[in-house]
């Protein structure tokens, strides 16, 4: 009789046993899942938004006080400066401003170059022309002012030379 009340009290601890465990563990498993369910939702978006890989071109405004120079094939640029003294003068092409600094040329054309954007302005007293270093083409040709298409000579160096003297 003893063995079989050993055998009674073992197999009531082992049942107590048994049911304690998987209490224990149903509640470490209800709180894991409180814990997963407490946890913020991953975000969808970036937080930090970045620049579009597409960006839109920047237009700068034409400067003021600058004159329209109309060339071939409804090709134009605006410039500002005054090209029998100055030293750099500013082109606005294809929505953009270039600032061009003079070079010195044995020929009597003014010619106003930055090897930076490549380009390229060369005016003689019958027209001007716009190139493109970069890749060597010709982006404006026969460009006149109002005033030249009336007759008057470009205003560049060597006409103020021959008007002065």
């Amino acid at each position: 009789m003893k063995k079989l009340l050993i055998a009674a009290v073992v197999a009531s601890l082992s049942a107590t046993t048994l049911l304690a465990a998987n209490d224990a563990f149903a509640q470490n498993g209800s709180t894991a899942a409180k814990k997963a369910t407490a946890k913020k939702p991953a975000p969808k978006h970036r937080l930090i938004k970045r620049k579009p890989t597409k960006s839109v071109a920047k237009t700068d405004p034409v400067p003021e006080g600058s004159v329209l120079w109309s060339c071939n094939e409804g090709a134009s640029f605006d410039l500002k400066g005054d090209m029998k003294r100055d030293q750099i003068v500013t082109v606005h092409w294809a929505n953009k401003n270039y600032n061009l600094p003079r070079e010195a040329t044995t020929t009597g054309a003014d010619r106003f170059h930055d090897a930076a954007t490549g380009l390229d302005l060369v005016v003689i007293p019958t027209k001007a022309m716009l190139f493109s270093d970069h890749d060597g083409s010709r982006l404006a040709d026969e460009c006149k002012t109002a005033a030249m298409q009336q007759g008057e000579p470009a205003p560049t160096q060597s006409n103020a030379l021959k008007s002065g003297s």
